[in-house]
Order: C-alpha cells, then sequence, then structure tokens
C-alpha cells in the first residue's frame, strides 16, 4: 500500500519493479556542491584587496644612523623641529624642504620623532614633507636609536 506521496507502507515489502524509494540521491548535490566550490574559489583572488607595501630588506650588520648624505627631520617633545639639527619653525618647514630636495636626486627623508608626540603631529611634519617633494619617508624609531647605540 501507498501513501500519498509515494512512499510504500510497511505492509506492502514485496520486491519488485513498480517499489519506490524514500533514498534521497545525493549524487546531484554533490556535483553542484563542488561546481560551488570552484566558482568561489576563482572568485576569491579577484575580490582581495591590500596596500602595497615596500618592505626594508634586513641588514646583517647593525646600522650606525642614516646614511652620511641623507636629510633628517628630528622632532623632539617640547614640539621643536630640526632638519640635520638646523632649528625651524613648523611654518618654515615646507620652503626649507624645497630648497633642500630641488636640486637631490634621492628625495628621501627620515624623520625622527619623540615618542610622546601625537600620531597627528607626526603626520603634518610627513605631510609637510610630501608638499616639498619627498617621495619616501623613514621614519626611526626609538627601538633603531637603542640597537644602533649598542
Amino acid at each position: 500500500m501507498k501513501s500519498r506521496f509515494g512512499r510504500i507502507l510497511s505492509e506492502d515489502r514485496r520486491p519488485g519493479p513498480h517499489r519506490a524509494y524514500v533514498d534521497v540521491n545525493v549524487t546531484p548535490l554533490i556535483d553542484i556542491l563542488l561546481v560551488l566550490l570552484i566558482i568561489f574559489m576563482s572568485a576569491l583572488p579577484v575580490t582581495q584587496q591590500g596596500v602595497d607595501v615596500n618592505l626594508p630588506e634586513v641588514e646583517r650588520t647593525p646600522a650606525t644612523g642614516p646614511p652620511p648624505s641623507s636629510i633628517v627631520l628630528e622632532y623632539t617633545a617640547d614640539r621643536r623641529i630640526a632638519v640635520n639639527t638646523v632649528p625651524l619653525s613648523r611654518d618654515e618647514l615646507e620652503p626649507r624642504l624645497r630648497e633642500i630636495f630641488a636640486p637631490r636626486h634621492d628625495r628621501t627623508l627620515f624623520v625622527r620623532g619623540a615618542g610622546s608626540l601625537r600620531y597627528g603631529d607626526i603626520v603634518d611634519v610627513i605631510d609637510a614633507a610630501r608638499g616639498a617633494g619627498v617621495t619616501r619617508v623613514g621614519v626611526v624609531t626609538e627601538g633603531m636609536i637603542a640597537s644602533a647605540a649598542k
């Protein structure tokens, strides 16, 4: 005896060609799953976004400081700015950097800021340097200075 949904009821257990099965055929479901997996795997590299970063190369010898022809901007905790030990005000900074970097081929500036300064203060100085034509900015940390002093 069959129910409304084509199931064979328990009284009708005889084998035969017209018997209906209640098992789900999972083969087409697995095929669909594999196709979806391939689609998502191929779409994953397209959706990834990031920022390109130039990481510094590891030096095997300890650095003794920036190269001799480099320009170092020092920003102290009491908000004094000096470029290669020459004191400047914040308003004089961008024109002076423009003068310094105009004849130079290497437009790299090293910024040495005190750890107690706010992040926004350092960003303002870096922004002024970028406005003066600096293309690469290296930040010198207190840890770098301590390791160079050893």
